[in-house]
This record gives structure tokens, C-alpha cells and sequence, in this order.
């Protein structure tokens, strides 16, 4: 159990807002995410945030002399003791910064590795959230910090005494790296044995992914009746969750409830999360839950495409968009919405909250199910058994005869079960 003694830490909010960079956000909803991030770490009290202008990064410093001044004398006396840079911060960078202004530093990979080490419950979540603050903490063995007294759970970047000194170093986070692997394998053979189990199940896999906060928890607990932790945070799922449901419009169904999708999520865990996310890759459909009252819902659901592009999923898979929250806006705004969203294809306004606009939703995943699935005639060899069997555990036969060269058969399959069934 991870334990949250008081007293909490005092921390500010920096977003640099770097005109020359080319993937540059809007400055105002970035400080926002910013401090929502911060929000969603425990033990922190957010004491302030801003956004600082830079022409151009300093390569030793990140902010010119005068800033830094500037923020020695606020940090000063508003008693910070953590600063959190949203975007990243190179090791020297660091270094000099907590020198100037005399308190601990977070970048935005730290503070989400925090996050995600906070939230983290299954055995598999564990060990990749320690892989990935390993793999950081690795490039970053340039400072040390001893006279933070560690007040909470997590990694220790937000305070601890003793990080990992350099000549204790990098041998020792290697082999405890490997030992990890090792360690993470077994759990991934044992997903794999899972999946493999629940693929004689003939219940096709719906996935919900979408930008962290968007609502696909309240989606999840509405349809299936679980009570996946949901709240207003960001990262508020880690793990994934699977529950087997029969929708309202007929079929069952595998409901899968991912993490979250962010904006520059750090490539340590795009890497380690990988395995997490291959639940979206076997998907007979996947639905892309969106915050349509965000004002940043644009550039998350670009983030998100973007993510999916990155994990390789299958374009011929069936996507979904839902536009979630209507019971944030006014009726006016609400219909507006409803009407943008009729004019799509694939698109559904909803709420999860109150279930508005899901009965539509779910149709059209029972439509996406059928209509990838195909009927076809086939003759089996009687020596075939084993596919025979597993055509039969699948659910996917509708009629058999026994002729002469083997069983004629007659199936109903998705492109999925045809491929898994050759590769038998």
C-alpha cells in the first residue's frame, strides 16, 4: 500500500511556450492540461501556474537569466518547493535549474511516470511503469538530491532521499532493468494465454480508446455495470479492464476499457505500454471516445489517431467516433452538436453520463460486427478435427453435413476468424 503523509508539497506550474517549435499548442490549453496533470498527482498542493514566452530555448538553462531571476524571487515567497516544466527538460537543464532556484524539478515525462507509478495496480502495470522510470532515470544520472525527505508513494523523482548517485549507477539499472523483463514476459505470456482463451469464446472484442479524460470509463460502467474507477482526472484508468456484455441491440460482447491517450507521452512508455495497448490491436471494432466539449478536442482526437497509427492497428478494422459529454453544454450548443454529428458518418452524439444517444451507438456496433462477417461453404477433411473443434467453440458454424471428401460446412466469420482458422 502506498502511503500520502502531510504534509503535502508546494509546487508551480511552468509551461514554455517555445516559438519555434513546430508542434507547437495553444499556450493557454497546454498550462491547463499542465495543471491538470499536476492535479491528478497526489500530495501535491498546486500553488500557481504560468506560461513563460521563449523565443528559443537555452541549451544550458532552457529560460534566459532574467526569467530565472524572476522565479528564484516567486519560488521564493510562495515557499516552492517543486517546480513542474511542462515539456521536456534535458538533464543539464535540470540540474542548473534546481541549482538557481533551490527546489526540486519535474519534467512533464517525470510527473506522468509519477502519475502512472501512483496508479498503477496490476502486476503488469507495476513493472512497466518501473521499466519506463528506469529507462528515464537512466539518462538522467547528472544530479542528486538528498535533503528532500520522500513524502509520498511513487518513484521518488518528486522527492527522496538519495537518487541514484552516478557511480552506483548504471550497472545496477541495467540488471534491474533485465530482471524486469524477465519478469514482464512472463506476465505478457500470460495475457497471450488469456487472449487466446477468450478467442474460443465467440464474443468479438470492443475496444474504447480515447485522449485521458474523455469519459470512456462512464462509458464502461454504464454498459456493463462495473464500477471501473471514473472520476474528472486525468490517467484515472491505468489498467486495462475487460468485461464480457450483451449489448442492448443483441449480441455480446467484450468490452475493453483502455488507458488514456496524451500528447506527447513519453516515448519510455509508448514502448512499455505497448503490451497494455495490443487489446486495441486484436479489436473487431474500436471505438474512439471523445470529449466534445473540450476545446482542445480536435488536436486530442489527432493525438489519438496518431497514437493508433504508431501501434499499427489494422485500418480495415471498424471504428466508431463518439462525441461525449453532451450534458456539458446548454440545449442550444447540445442540438448544434447533435446536428454536426448527424451530417457524419460513424459518428454518434452521446452522453454517458445520463445514456443519451447510446441505444444509436450501440446499434451501429452491432452493424460494424455484422457487417464484417461473411458467410461461406467449404469442405472440411474428416482428419481435420482440430479445426472442426474450433470452429464449433468459436460459434461460427450454421450448418454440417457429413459427405463423401469430409464435412461439408456452412459458416458465418469475420476476415479475423478466416485468418486464424487458416493459420491452424
Amino acid at each position: 500500500m502506498k502511503e500520502h503523509a502531510a504534509p503535502v508539497t508546494r509546487a508551480w506550474v511552468l509551461h514554455p511556450d517555445i516559438k519555434t517549435d513546430p508542434d507547437r499548442r495553444p499556450a493557454d490549453s497546454a498550462l491547463e492540461e499542465a495543471l491538470s496533470l499536476a492535479v491528478a498527482l497526489p500530495g501535491l498542493e498546486i500553488v500557481g501556474g504560468e506560461i513563460v514566452p521563449l523565443s528559443r530555448p537555452q541549451p544550458g538553462t532552457l529560460f534566459g537569466s532574467g526569467k530565472i531571476n524572476t522565479l528564484h524571487d516567486q519560488f521564493d515567497a510562495d515557499e516552492i518547493q517543486l517546480v513542474l516544466v511542462d515539456g521536456p527538460v534535458t538533464p543539464v537543464q535540470q540540474r542548473n535549474l534546481e541549482k538557481a532556484w533551490g527546489v526540486k524539478l519535474l519534467d512533464r515525462t517525470g510527473l506522468i511516470l509519477e502519475i502512472f507509478s501512483d496508479r498503477a495496480a496490476t502486476r503488469e502495470g507495476v513493472l512497466q511503469v518501473e521499466m519506463a522510470a528506469l529507462s528515464y532515470q537512466r539518462t538522467r544520472l547528472v544530479r542528486a538530491w538528498t535533503h528532500l525527505e520522500r513524502q509520498r508513494g511513487g518513484l521518488g523523482f518528486v522527492g527522496g532521499p538519495g537518487e541514484t548517485q552516478i557511480e552506483a549507477d548504471r550497472r545496477a539499472i541495467d540488471e534491474q532493468l533485465v530482471r524486469l523483463r524477465r519478469q514482464l514476459e512472463k506476465v505478457v505470456k500470460t495475457r497471450a494465454l488469456h487472449r487466446q482463451a477468450r478467442a474460443k469464446v465467440p464474443f468479438p472484442i470492443v475496444a474504447l480508446v480515447g485522449y485521458t479524460n474523455a469519459g470512456k470509463s462512464t462509458l464502461f460502467n454504464r454498459l456493463t455495470g462495473a464500477e471501473v474507477m471514473a472520476k474528472d482526472m486525468l490517467f484515472a484508468t491505468l489498467d486495462p479492464t475487460m468485461r464480457a456484455v450483451r449489448l442492448e441491440t443483441g449480441p455480446e460482447v467484450i468490452l475493453s476499457d483502455t488507458v488514456g491517450f496524451i500528447s506527447d507521452l513519453p516515448t519510455e512508455l509508448v514502448a512499455s505500454f505497448r503490451a497494455t495497448l495490443e487489446e486495441v490491436l486484436a479489436a473487431d471494432v474500436i471505438v474512439h471516445v471523445r470529449d466534445i466539449s473540450h476545446d482542445d478536442t480536435e488536436d486530442q482526437a489527432k493525438d489519438v489517431t496518431a497514437i493508433l497509427g504508431s501501434l499499427g492497428v489494422d485500418e480495415a478494422i471498424p471504428q466508431i467516433e463518439l462525441w461525449n459529454k453532451l450534458d456539458n453544454f446548454d440545449p442550444e450548443e447540445a442540438d448544434a452538436v447533435r446536428l454536426r454529428a448527424s451530417r457524419e458518418e460513424g459518428i454518434y452524439a452521446v452522453s454517458a453520463l445520463t445514456g443519451e444517444g447510446l441505444t444509436a451507438f450501440l446499434e451501429a456496433v452491432t452493424a460494424a460486427l455484422g457487417a464484417e462477417r461473411q458467410r461461406e461453404e467449404f469442405v472440411l477433411p474428416y482428419s481435420d478435427g482440430r479445426k472442426r473443434a474450433w470452429l464449433f467453440d468459436k460459434g461460427l458454424v450454421e450448418t454440417e453435413v457429413m459427405g463423401e471428401a469430409g464435412y461439408e460446412l456452412q459458416v458465418l466469420w469475420s476476415k479475423k476468424d478466416r485468418a486464424t482458422f487458416d493459420s491452424l
